[in-house]
């Protein structure tokens, strides 16, 4: 149910679609037992000698109703972290910062939906061909030109680039661009393999054919029009501490890291990135998938049309990740969509229940750890089992 009157100046007369909203777990039409537990365990994620995070926000919800919040720990709570006895060094009671449901985070990984919505804009408008070869827009990109990679093939993560390159060793910008422009794909295309570089390739395709950098495009074309007024590229004061970032752990020497783009890629790259460098908040990011499960609008404002929608969320997706039970729980099997960012960030809509959960926390504060994706799906589960169905509330 897409509103007209688009944000890019097309369209008629605007209708409004739903706003956010708080309100009881009962007029969402969710179980109140379910959500209080939800809520009871995020409040525990950031306790005990090896919290899962530093701090987390929550924010879920059915239709334009939120019906649980949720905060935890710290946003800044270690000065640095200790190799020797394998912890974070503790900040004084007084210096740390707790976390709060305005706390931006980088987003990491989440970024790429934000790649994938202004590509797909440029689909809808005609002006981009989803099966065109990116070699057709990038001919000095040589390697994907010729092994004809395509637009829907980087959006899939199917066009065979490995996941990543290590552009932050490159002395200086023209050769980290020549590395993007010779690498050719490591497996076959056609075969799904999770590559920074898809999203990497993509930028420099939006930005040849409007002649506009990648942070105008999602400002004017998603965060501006959506009044998401918080989400912006770094860097950002008050955003929540990610890591202390050191060799051999990490791939650069930078030390903690507040406000200061995590992903070395995305650092080396000066912070405005295909693949991640985005900030935002829980609220703002549950604007976005509010304007995801309304077909594409929200208010007023339209940034796509139901249909194209659609395609990012169906499997296989278009940049977003299908009925994934690795991090979706129990919403996975019937059309849940969503992402994950390596510094605990993570976002979840299901359209058939009209559902979205939104939990960002800064897991890799002091350090990088191996993925655990176990405390968002549990998250996920306990809102898919809150799902009352409709027509047995008032909701």
């Amino acid at each position: 149910m897409a509103a007209h009157g688009r944000a890019d100046g097309g369209g008629g007369g605007p209708l409004s679609s739903p706003r956010l909203r708080h309100g009881t777990p009962e007029r969402a039409g969710l179980d109140a037992a379910q959500l209080a537990g939800l809520v009871r365990d995020v409040r525990l994620l950031s306790e005990g000698p090896r919290p899962w995070c530093a701090g987390a926000v929550l924010l879920a919800g059915r239709g334009p109703v939120i019906a649980a919040e949720a905060v935890c720990g710290w946003a800044v709570r270690y000065a640095s972290y200790d190799e020797a006895a394998d912890r974070g060094v503790e900040l004084p009671g007084a210096a740390r910062i707790p976390m709060t449901l305005d706390t931006p985070f980088d987003l990491a990984s989440l970024t790429k939906l934000f790649t994938t919505i202004a590509t797909v804009q440029q689909i809808e408008r005609g002006t981009l061909g989803i099966d065109a070869k990116a070699g057709a827009y990038l001919p000095r990109f040589t390697a994907a030109a010729r092994h004809g990679i395509t637009v829907r093939q980087l959006l899939t993560h199917t066009s065979g680039l490995r996941p990543e390159l290590p552009l932050y060793d490159a002395p200086d910008a023209p050769s980290r661009l020549e590395l993007l422009r010779t690498e050719a794909p490591s497996s076959a295309p056609g075969e799904y393999l999770y590559s920074d570089l898809n999203m990497l390739l993509l930028q420099h395709l939006l930005e040849r054919l409007t002649g506009r950098p990648l942070d105008v495009l999602i400002r004017d074309g998603i965060t501006r029009p959506l009044g998401m007024n918080a989400t912006s590229f770094g860097p950002r004061t008050g955003a929540a501490a990610t890591e202390d970032q050191r060799r051999p752990w990490a791939k650069a020497d930078r030390g903690m890291l507040r406000g200061e783009v995590h992903d070395e890629n995305a650092w080396a790259l000066g912070g405005v990135a295909g693949h991640a460098g985005l900030f935002s908040t829980a609220h703002d990011l549950a604007v976005l998938c509010r304007t995801l499960l309304n077909g594409g609008s929200y208010g007023t404002a339209r940034i796509l049309g139901p249909d194209f929608v659609d395609l990012m969320l169906t499997a296989p997706g278009l940049g977003f990740r299908v009925d994934q039970p690795g991090f979706m729980g129990e919403l996975a099997g019937h059309g849940a969509a969503g992402h994950t960012g390596f510094t605990g960030t993570s976002l979840v809509v299901d359209p058939v229940t009209d559902t979205f959960l939104v939990l960002l926390a800064n897991t890799v504060h002091p350090r990088r750890r191996p993925a655990d994706s176990g405390p968002r799906a549990a998250a996920a589960t306990r809102l898919a089992r809150a799902v009352v169905p409709l027509g047995s509330c008032g909701g």
